[in-house]
């Protein structure tokens, strides 16, 4: 299988960070994508030209990373990253919390990036980080339980985490230190968050 994604894109370690835990690292070969170049095979493989995208053995190419990280955990045997049961909802649940998480972080990066400053909008730049500030409030006053398994919830918000880490010079940390403790307990427990480490 090939995945495409880009080094920094939290969405793109949230896959490479499930494959690790599943074991599942020989069967992909991650192939960097190039979202700024027009005649990259991103958007033939994904029309909508975004990452991770996870090209199967026949040509069939899977998208979000939602998606492919249930695809994987079914090839690991099922059950692991997404429980079944009345564990499922809580997993799920946090991962739809967190991918939104990741997303506000996202659009402000890309507000500053692809728009000239005089056309940037001050109060989409502020829905986004009010976003991101009532989810950490949220989180920090519920840290997910964690008995150092993890599922697919507690994958995406360490991404999440991590990626306000990268972009945002770990602000968040300031005010958030069951977050903080949270992270640090998942980081001891999970190498493969360290081993999946975003860069430019």
């Amino acid at each position: 299988m090939m995945l495409r994604s880009a080094p920094p894109s939290p969405f793109g370690r949230k896959v490479k960070m499930a494959a690790k835990i599943l074991d599942l690292t020989d069967r992909i070969e991650v192939v960097s994508a190039d979202l700024n170049d027009p005649d990259d095979s991103i958007r033939q493989q994904n029309p909508l030209g975004k990452i991770p995208a996870l090209v199967l053995d026949d040509g069939t190419c899977l998208y979000d990373s939602r998606v492919i990280c249930e695809h994987l955990d079914g090839l690991a045997g099922g059950g692991r990253l997404f429980p079944s049961g009345e564990a499922r909802m809580p997993a799920i649940r946090l991962q739809a919390l967190a991918d939104g998480l990741m997303d506000a972080g996202i659009l402000q990066v890309y507000e500053a990036r692809y728009r000239p400053e005089e056309k940037r909008h001050q109060p989409w730049l502020d829905r986004q980080r009010e976003k991101v500030e009532r989810t950490l409030a949220a989180l920090e006053a519920d840290p997910p339980a964690f008995d150092g398994t993890p599922d697919i919830g507690h994958v995406t918000l360490a991404c999440a985490l991590g990626y306000l880490d990268f972009r945002f010079d770990g602000k968040w940390r300031e005010s958030h230190p069951r977050l903080v403790a949270w992270l640090d307990a998942f980081a001891a427990a999970v190498p493969a968050y360290g081993e999946t480490a975003p860069h430019d």
